[in-house]
């Protein structure tokens, strides 16, 4: 999850593989489903394969497919490994599953996803909450713990959600994106937590209306497999190793083996765990990291061109690709417009000359932005006094330092921050979490709609409107 490297110049028609894949995923499961079933991964095998040789043959960009393949191998080291051990952890909820307790999990689910990532909180907590629900578990169960604990929920903290840990690792600092996403996480919260409570209610109504002891449960709290809280804590803090190469993968991968090998069989068995679901993601993730490059490529090629950018259409644009792409590079892209749209390479080399002569040469910035040099660096050495102090700060933390400096073009990190995240909601591939919690729903028998339903039936009927006010009350003007 490091930065891009030099992105190419990509014939448009090379995004088709990936459209391709996108359509397979979409309609296969329901137009041909025995075929899909069996064959899936020689469809994901074959696209991807067609855009690698692309990139080698025709581009000769074997570093650009050399940095996918890395991004492949952090997402599905994270993911793999918190399924994983998540797996090995037994929690037996006790009480009714009402809309109120329902939206009270769902509330807790969400500030957790800040702590243990919407990945860790998401495999954590998705059984236990399937559990809670099991007399009366319906597919806006599983959607609306998507849409609150597996994307928007981790709006509020670079472990969140990968986007916001990219933009870490891009120099924006840690407690800035609470700071800043605070209003627009607790907007959006409170939207779907509203929403989730009327659906949820007339679920209760139906429930009743079938059954009248469908609240019934004499189970206790119970917990089981807490040791693996230790190898949860070891992956987390894996999360934040960038050196050496591989290091951080290594660890999150010894980690699952330890956790796996030393959870006990009845664990695993009232888990319903198996490594099924992990298998389909892995597969199906492989062809669209490497189908999307040549959209990713478009995307970064194009964006910075943008000549009546605002804080509104970064929202719009950033969201809605996000929805489509995996929203992490998504974002990458964004930023690094932002940087390419706002900050020119003579402020960077003036305010590289102040770092190295510790402000001394004030007086002698030039240009048509001095105020904005001016500011950019005084925020750099309150964001980075050490790197400053140093003359080691990055082109990244300047250009991050100038956009934050300034409150309108702060607006605009704001504005991909919270699209990135909420949006990467509104489809089964926006982000990694969704597919994981649909074939842990897929695996026990729950009901959870498809590609299409899923958008149909609940992105735009309820996510979309939550966007909307988002956008309205924030990133209007």
């Amino acid at each position: 999850m490091g930065s891009s490297p030099e992105i190419v110049a990509v014939n448009p028609w090379m995004i088709l593989p990936f459209a391709a894949l996108l359509a397979m995923i979409a309609l296969a499961p329901f137009l041909f489903a025995k075929f899909w079933h069996k064959h899936y991964s020689k469809v994901a095998a074959v696209l991807g394969t067609v855009v690698i040789l692309y990139y080698f043959a025709g581009l000769h960009a074997a570093a650009r497919v050399g940095e996918t393949a890395h991004e492949y191998i952090g997402f599905i080291a994270l993911i793999g490994s918190l399924f994983v051990v998540s797996g090995g952890i037994h929690i037996v909820v006790r009480g009714r599953a009402t809309p109120l307790g329902n939206v009270l999990f769902l509330f807790v689910g969400a500030v957790l996803a800040n702590v243990l990532g919407t990945t860790g909180a998401a495999m954590l907590l998705i059984r236990p909450w399937l559990r809670l629900n099991r007399s009366r578990v319906s597919a806006h169960h599983v959607v609306f713990f998507i849409l609150v604990i597996a994307n928007v929920g981790g709006c509020l903290t670079p472990i969140g959600d990968p986007p916001l840990f990219l933009g870490y690792l891009m120099g924006v600092p840690f407690g800035w994106v609470m700071m800043h996403c605070l209003p627009m996480w607790a907007l959006g919260v409170a939207i779907l937590l509203a929403m989730f409570f009327f659906v949820d209610r007339l679920n209760v109504n139906r429930a009743r209306e079938k059954n009248s002891d469908w609240h019934a449960t004499t189970e206790r709290w119970k917990f089981e497999g807490l040791p693996n809280i230790i190898f949860l804590a070891i992956i987390i803090g894996a999360v934040f190793i960038n050196d050496p190469p591989y290091l951080r993968e290594g660890l999150m991968i010894v980690a699952a083996w330890g956790s796996y090998f030393t959870t006990r069989k009845h664990i695993h068995k009232a888990n319903h765990f198996n490594l099924e679901p992990i298998k389909e993601v892995a597969i199906l993730f492989v062809g669209i990291f490497a189908t999307m490059m040549p959209a990713l490529d478009w995307l970064q090629n194009n964006a910075s061109r943008l000549q009546e950018a605002s804080p509104g259409l970064f929202y719009w644009s950033c969201g809605t690709l996000s929805s489509l792409l995996d929203n992490a590079p998504t974002y990458l892209c964004f930023l690094k417009a932002s940087f390419g749209r706002f900050v020119d390479a003579d402020s960077v080399a003036q305010i590289t000359q102040l770092m190295h002569s510790h402000g001394t040469t004030l007086a002698s910035v030039t240009g048509s932005h001095v105020e904005a040099i001016k500011q950019a660096f005084a925020t750099l050495q309150q964001l980075y006094p050490d790197q400053v102090r140093l003359g080691t700060a990055s082109v990244n933390q300047i250009q991050v330092a100038y956009l934050l400096g300034d409150a309108r073009l702060n607006h605009f990190i704001v504005a991909i921050s919270v699209s990135s995240v909420f949006f990467g909601a509104n489809t089964y591939i926006g982000n990694g979490p969704n597919f994981m919690v649909k074939a842990i729903a897929d695996q026990q028998k729950i009901p959870a709609p498809s590609f299409f339903g899923y958008i149909l039936k609940y992105a735009l009927p309820f996510m979309l409107p939550m966007l909307l006010v988002v956008w309205w009350i924030f990133f209007r003007g």
